[in-house]
């Protein structure tokens, strides 16, 4: 019998034949972590997604349907680099841990920021003033902290305030906080329905 051939509608599987009392399936679907044996079971520990259902939207109007199949398409060039923030974020930090002193972590950061902008910043400037501004509150729900916030961490103050200066020259802050029960509830229905692949 294959690693596959899973009885869902009672969580076991019967591939182990009881021998193992914790085993880690690395090729089985990314929703079954692990088995454990109980009383000679093979008991599969699944770990289902979060169902969310959301009503149908209806628009009052075509323009209403336009603004909504904008921010779908905003939604979708913005939100992988949001992604992109957090996981340089986590990277840099646990790097940055393993530095031995704060000469040593200056120059890594000067670096890292020369190269993000060699890298991203064609891309960037191609994003409208309306996707900019997404995508800086697209990083405070990814972070769970403001853009400003960020790079005073890792800047300083003082290159945090001229970039948020900058920011508020087109018209945006890099203060923007995500509210997705609120203003941004919108946004973060389709955050989610483009996360699982859904729109």
């Amino acid at each position: 019998m294959g690693l596959y051939s899973l009885i869902l509608v009672t969580g076991a599987f019967c591939c182990f034949q009881g021998r193992a009392q914790s085993i880690k399936i690395k090729d089985l679907p990314p929703n079954l972590h692990r088995a454990v044996v109980d009383k000679g079971d093979t008991i599969a520990m699944i770990h289902l997604r979060e169902v969310i259902i959301y009503p149908e939207l209806r628009f009052k109007n075509k323009r209403e349907r336009q603004n909504y199949d904008k921010l779908v398409r905003d939604v979708k060039r913005t939100l992988p680099y949001a992604k992109m923030v957090y996981h340089t974020l986590i990277e840099t930090y646990e790097y940055m841990e393993t530095l031995p002193n704060d000469k040593a972590r200056e120059k890594h950061l000067k670096r890292m920021e020369k190269e993000l902008f060699q890298e991203y910043k064609p891309e960037l400037k191609r994003l409208t003033l309306s996707q900019g501004k997404l995508l800086i509150k697209l990083i405070d729900r990814e972070c769970n902290q403001s853009s400003y916030n960020i790079l005073r961490a890792y800047l300083g103050s003082f290159r945090a305030g001229f970039w948020n200066i900058f920011a508020g020259v087109f018209g945006a802050s890099l203060k923007s906080e995500y509210d997705p029960k609120g203003k941004d509830a919108l946004t973060e229905r389709v955050v989610v329905m483009v996360e699982r692949g859904l729109i």
